[in-house]
């Protein structure tokens, strides 16, 4: 008899200053709280030739994800701090890399929500979110925004959207509010429970 695999949330980010970590650690937080197993993965960055720069195993902090930990997942939190409104190189060298799952038609039907920080308030969040979406959409994934009945999205003063979670750093990448954190955790269970309906579905 064959075991199936866990099925998991492959949380999935780059961070340079600390922000878009700890919005993904929330994240998972989120899916964790909601019965499923969050694998946070990040990326190496990349150099001005646009060819990653570090060794496949970093030697601190969250592993390199691996093309297996994606094809895998039951869903994905992508997150990328946000460079001139659009993600980071490093981010999106990665996604560039994803073609085997393009043609094998891996990741259709599985959800995917996005996550990004931005050094000032209109610092171009909503684009950047926006940028993570389209390879998400080649994909064939099915995008979970974040929807108003998440009452942090009504008042909060820093970051958030119902395109995904956000971060407004200003002088302080790693303190996150508290509507901020309110608004990873509700995209974390979002994902887990869209995932589940999707796996009832097909089963």
């Amino acid at each position: 008899m064959t075991t199936q695999p866990t099925p998991y949330i492959l949380v999935l980010y780059y961070s340079q200053n600390g922000s878009t970590k700890a919005l993904a650690k929330l994240i998972a937080r989120g899916v964790e709280q909601a019965g499923m197993h969050a694998k946070v993965r990040t990326v190496p960055k990349v150099s001005a030739t646009t060819e990653q720069t570090e060794d496949n195993i970093p030697d601190t902090g969250d592993l390199y994800c691996s093309q297996e930990d994606l094809s895998q997942c039951a869903g994905l939190a992508l997150g990328s701090p946000t460079r001139f409104g659009n993600m980071a190189a490093a981010l999106k060298y990665f996604l560039d890399g994803t073609v085997p799952q393009w043609l094998n038609g891996q990741l259709i039907n599985k959800p995917a929500g996005v996550f990004t920080s931005t050094s000032s308030q209109h610092g171009g969040q909503e684009s950047t979110l926006l940028s993570m979406m389209l390879p998400l959409l080649h994909q064939g994934m099915l995008i979970t925004g974040v929807p108003y009945s998440e009452p942090a999205l009504h008042h909060t003063q820093t970051g958030g959207s119902p395109y995904g979670a956000s971060h407004v750093a200003m002088n302080d990448n790693t303190h996150i509010s508290d509507d901020e954190k309110a608004i990873c955790l509700t995209l974390g269970k979002r994902l887990v429970h869209t995932a589940q309906k999707l796996m009832q579905e097909e089963a």
